[in-house]
């Protein structure tokens, strides 16, 4: 079984400076980031403000792996209106030079806007808009040396559902684009237990956070109801070796945040043990006649 990495969003510190928690980031163990682009973290149109912390991260020995790209309900790439798909793709591609300055891998993006309040007849087009855009932002992460990263949306937003996101990856007129697992919002969808191997030929990363079921609550893992042993195990079946990303909640003290993370990273640490003393993920899948 790979010995995943598991890294740390900042997003759980989005409404402090980035370069103003670095230094407790990297004290409680974590190297791998994914960066938040939420303005008050990180405001990826200042470009001053990104090469210092580029530089702040590579005094701490911390490593940027991936940026999650801007969203928001008005950044709207399946809009009708073309104007309104600009707009959203030059914030797209602001954020993409932001993360090539910063050195990082994997660009994430969600495949659709903030909402899902649409028309079922407006779907279709939609989903052509969105393939579209997301497939001029690729040829821009190919020319900046990163790689964009479709994630999983909650289910009752555009492209909550995997049908959706493998339509639109189809639709691309690319094929050196990833997906990202978010294993919150797969939960609540009801689509964790299937979609590590429905997603398998284009998984690149993972978010993990936990939730009970009802809300998105970004729990560590282990707070919540979600079967980790079980998809683990799936991850472990189809050889996944990127990284774990933990995106836990900005709620609370900086130290109890930065707890809360470690003791996610235990948690999958520890199940990842036990699955590798067992291995039982590297019994043969049993056939159905």
């Amino acid at each position: 079984m790979p010995d995943w990495a598991v890294g740390l969003s900042t997003g759980c510190f989005y409404q402090t400076n980035i370069l103003d928690c670095l230094e407790e980031i990297r004290a409680a163990g974590f190297s791998e980031l994914e960066i938040c682009s939420f303005p008050k973290h990180l405001d990826y149109h200042d470009m001053a403000l990104v090469q210092r912390a580029a530089g702040r991260m590579e005094e701490l020995g911390l490593e940027a792996y991936s940026l999650h790209a801007p969203f928001a309900p008005h950044l709207d790439i399946t809009s009708f209106d073309a104007g309104a798909r600009e707009t959203a793709l030059e914030q797209i591609l602001q954020a993409a030079n932001a993360a090539a300055a910063l050195g990082v891998k994997h660009f994430v993006i969600h495949p659709g806007p903030e909402k899902g309040d649409f028309a079922e007849h407006e779907r279709m087009r939609r989903m052509e808009n969105a393939a579209s855009v997301l497939t001029r932002a690729s040829y821009r992460c190919r020319e900046l040396g990163i790689h964009l990263v479709l994630e999983n949306m909650l289910p009752h937003l555009f492209a909550g559902r995997i049908q959706d996101m493998l339509w639109i990856l189809g639709a691309m007129e690319t094929v050196d684009v990833g997906v990202c697992i978010d294993t919150g919002h797969a939960f609540l969808a009801g689509e964790l237990a299937t979609i590590a191997q429905k997603l398998s030929s284009h998984l690149w990363m993972v978010h993990a956070s936990d939730n009970r079921g009802q809300f998105d609550d970004h729990l560590a893992p282990g707070d919540g109801e979600i079967n980790w042993e079980e998809f683990l195990h799936h991850l472990a079946e189809i050889r996944f070796g990127g990284t774990i990303i933990l995106e836990i909640a900005g709620t609370g003290t900086s130290t109890s945040i930065l707890q809360a993370a470690q003791r996610g990273r235990k948690h999958l640490s520890g199940v990842a043990r036990h699955l590798n003393e067992s291995k039982s993920w590297m019994l043969p899948k049993t056939s159905i006649p």
